[in-house]
C-alpha cells in the first residue's frame, strides 16, 4: 500500500527529467544518478521541463507505484538547481503540489508547545 505517513521520506530531483519514463526509468535514475536504493520506502518525485507535470515513485515492497499530478495552466515552483537530490518533509512536497514554494511566505512554522501542569 502507498505510504503517505508523516515518517515518509521525499526526495526531489532538483531540475527537470524526461517524465516520459515509467517505473523502471524513474528508478535507475535513482540508483545510478543518485547513488540511492529505489526499493527503499522513500518517495522520490521528479518533475518535466516545462514545470506542468510532477511524477513521484514509491515502492511498497511488492511493487512501484506512482503518483502523477498535470497541471492545466500555472506551473510547479521547482527547485532549479541541476543533478541535485533535495530532502524535503511530506508537508513541503504537499506545498509544491499545491502550487506554493518549498518556502512558502505566511505559512505557519510547526512547533510543539510545552505542557505546564
Amino acid at each position: 500500500m502507498l505510504d503517505l505517513a508523516g515518517g515518509t521520506t521525499v526526495y526531489l530531483a532538483c531540475g527537470s527529467t524526461d517524465l516520459r519514463k515509467s517505473y523502471n526509468g524513474l528508478a535507475a535514475i535513482i540508483k545510478l544518478k543518485f547513488h540511492l536504493d529505489p526499493y527503499s520506502r522513500c518517495m522520490f518525485a521528479f518533475c518535466n521541463r516545462r514545470r506542468t507535470s510532477i511524477k513521484i515513485l514509491q515502492w511498497d515492497g511488492s511493487g512501484f507505484w506512482i503518483l502523477m499530478k498535470r497541471l492545466d495552466r500555472n506551473y510547479f515552483r521547482w527547485p532549479d538547481t541541476p543533478d541535485e537530490l533535495k530532502k524535503v518533509t511530506l508537508k513541503e512536497i504537499h506545498w509544491l503540489c499545491d502550487g506554493l514554494s518549498l518556502d512558502p511566505k505566511g505559512a505557519f512554522e510547526e512547533h510543539h508547545p510545552k505542557i505546564t501542569i
